[in-house]
């Protein structure tokens, strides 16, 4: 399987419009200078001005592609993102690097919890969260083409799983069905749900499993279906309990007036302890064993 730094370089070549933006986070295309010469901007640290410049180049005809450390992306440049990106609904792409629990070792300033949260209150814009480098790989160039403003959580963990070689945007990956009940996941929790569901599977439980890779548009046709076909639904996420899966699969249930119970296992009110990334999975109760014990105290 192919990686980011490829493909987005095969796509920039190929298309003259692609314009390639970074606040010095250039480790994951540092090959697109000598390649893209002027099409290639970095801004240093001022992501704010690389949002505007994305913006200028967007009502210009061109196709801006901005990277950095998802928290300085987001949240310094969040008004940016709204004003010159949501409103005008111009097709700027977001990457967003180490999102979530993959900041593993950097404290609240540097995690972004709240990041799908954040994004999902501006209208039109689109949010994909792969679950690994494979997944990520299937869907670039279909959120690259898509007309409107887009925010990728970059993830580039090898994969656990041979995905479905179909992306489309705002449908789910159904891995299995489930009776009893079904995990929704996204991002690279999915390698941890699936140990959960072995282990589920062992105590005789019929478990479902989906990967939510896109979550705006979400695939409400999905969870509905869900609400009358599994036991109950249990979401997992590197985010808030706030804004995240939990409160989108809450809010689609509410609004159809269907009734399923939902758990959430999530960040509740408070940031993750830093570490390695093993340690806080341990830590924050999110490793495959922890999860299957958490999932077995909601019956």
């Amino acid at each position: 399987m192919s990686n980011y730094p490829e493909i987005i370089k095969n796509y920039a070549l190929d298309n003259e419009n692609v314009v390639v933006f970074t606040a010095e986070n250039r480790a994951v295309v540092k090959e697109l200078p000598s390649v893209l010469e002027d099409r290639f901007i970095d801004v240093g640290i001022t992501e704010q001005n690389m949002i505007a410049m994305a913006a200028g180049m967007a009502l210009r005809g061109r196709i801006p592609i901005c990277h950095a450390l998802t928290n300085f992306l987001l949240f310094r440049a969040y008004e940016f993102i709204r004003n010159d990106a949501g409103i005008p609904h111009l097709p700027i792409k977001l990457s967003g690097w180490i999102p979530g629990f993959l900041s593993d070792a950097n404290g609240p300033t540097h995690q972004s919890l709240e990041d799908v949260g954040i994004m999902s209150l501006i209208p039109g814009i689109q949010i994909f969260c792969p679950s690994d480098n494979d997944d990520m790989c299937l869907m670039l160039e279909t959120i690259w083409n898509s007309p409107h403003p887009t925010y990728l959580r970059v993830n580039p963990r090898p994969a656990v799983i041979a995905h479905k070689k179909v992306f489309e945007i705002g449908k789910a990956e159904v891995l299995t069905s489930g009776k009893d009940l079904t995990i929704l996941v996204y991002g690279f929790l999915l390698e941890e749900a699936l140990k959960a569901k072995e282990i589920l599977e062992k105590s005789g439980l019929s478990i479902g499993l989906v990967n939510m890779r896109s979550l705006k548009p979400i695939d409400e046709e999905c969870i509905l279906n869900l609400a009358g076909n599994t036991g109950k639904i249990i979401t997992i996420e590197d985010h808030f309990i706030t804004g995240g899966l939990y409160a989108k699969v809450c809010e689609i249930l509410a609004r159809n007036q269907k009734i399923c119970p939902i758990h959430s296992i999530s960040m509740n009110e408070r940031w993750f302890k830093p570490g390695l990334l093993s340690e806080v999975l341990e830590f924050e109760g999110f490793t495959g064993a922890k999860l299957a014990e958490r999932i077995m105290k909601t019956f």
